[in-house]
């Protein structure tokens, strides 16, 4: 498939628009999933199916020596983040479906790329969820790099909503390890008998967007299930809830657990009702764009736009929409200030500019 690339160089600085302009960038992906910028300008695209694809100097090239990923359901290829010291490290970071035993399971590998090579080497998994689930649901995933170099991943419950509230398995949990795989000693779990020590927060039932603020806080948006999608700022330790707790029903219309809210568990920052089906997130720096500082910018697989939160009110804003917000899997804020989103139905990369 050959990827038309229209707007590749980027601008140092924009002026503010009064409205969005949204411009095509890349096009001819097959279920695009996550997008992340590269130092020298150039960008990585993953496929769902298992290419990770990088786009630069007005042409396409399909990197060889991914990982092997079981593609089921909503599993595959999934994330993709470059580290702050990727100049010097030439390391990157990707989540995908792995195949576990008779079910699959998220996993988390690092891989170096070699300047102007079309290749991953030294390719290895610094993370496996516990047992594989049979299904294609709720892997999750996005991987994010705290302020103190130690990455967090976003593991959904696989389906099994039960397994979110144990913490002997990793489903439906955000993750914290070390950049080589170890664990940090500081982890809340460690220690504890019975518990892995991976686990920085639980209870979630399909995080597939997360950010840092400005000030180091973990933002992670979740699917519920009819209703209840949520925005969640993540604490060390803390229980999200699910599914003993939630602001959504069950597809059938039965009421989730035990209500919305219960001691010892934690309440959204925001929520959805209708559900909305939030992918990838960014949180604005306010480059281009002042009033949108801070903000939460969420793409939708539902309903086909951007919703931005704000974040002062901690209330939806607005709703961007345009003929190109279809599907939006993933959004990124990219080094000209300057919105980057993945439209699945359209299979391109587009640059919004606030």
């Amino acid at each position: 498939m050959r990827h038309l690339i229209t707007a590749l160089s980027l601008c140092l600085a924009a002026p503010a628009l009064a409205a969005p302009k949204v411009t095509l960038v890349a096009e001819g992906f097959v279920n695009p999933w996550a997008v992340a910028f590269l130092p020298e300008g150039s960008i990585l695209v993953t496929e769902k199916g298992g290419d990770l694809l990088l786009l630069g100097a007005g042409k396409s090239t399909r990197l060889k020596g991914v990982p092997k990923v079981a593609e089921v359901g909503q599993g595959g290829l999934l994330d993709v983040m470059v580290p702050e010291d990727f100049t010097y490290s030439r390391e990157i970071f990707l989540s995908y479906a792995k195949k576990l035993g008779k079910g699959q399971g998220t996993a988390l590998a690092r891989a170096t790329l070699a300047a102007g090579s079309d290749r991953l080497t030294d390719v290895r998994d610094l993370f496996v969820m516990t047992d594989g689930s049979s299904g294609g649901n709720h892997f999750g995933s996005r991987i994010i790099e705290a302020a103190d170099g130690t990455l967090f991943l976003t593991v959904g419950e696989r389906g099994d909503a039960e397994l979110a509230q144990d913490l002997s398995r990793h489903n439906g949990s955000v993750i914290r390890i070390n950049r080589d795989g170890t664990i940090p000693e500081d982890n809340p779990f460690v220690g504890q008998d019975g518990a892995q020590p991976e686990i920085y927060s639980y209870g979630h039932r399909n995080p597939q967007g997360a950010a840092l603020d400005a000030d180091g806080t973990l933002w992670v948006d979740e699917h519920g299930a009819r209703g209840g999608d949520e925005l969640n700022a993540i604490k060390r330790g803390a229980n999200y809830g699910w599914p003993v707790i939630s602001y959504g029903t069950h597809y059938s219309g039965a009421k989730i657990g035990e209500g919305t809210a219960k001691q010892g568990m934690e309440q959204p920052e925001f929520f959805w009702d209708p559900s909305i089906a939030p992918s990838g997130m960014a949180i604005y720096s306010g480059r281009l764009n002042d009033e949108w500082k801070g903000d939460f910018l969420i793409g939708s697989l539902k309903f086909d736009m951007i919703s931005r939160i704000d974040r002062d009110t901690m209330s939806e804003a607005e709703r961007i929409q345009t003929p190109e917000t279809k599907r939006v899997r993933d959004v990124i804020e990219g080094p000209d200030g300057a919105v980057y989103f993945l439209s699945e139905i359209n299979g391109a990369l587009y640059r919004l500019e606030p």
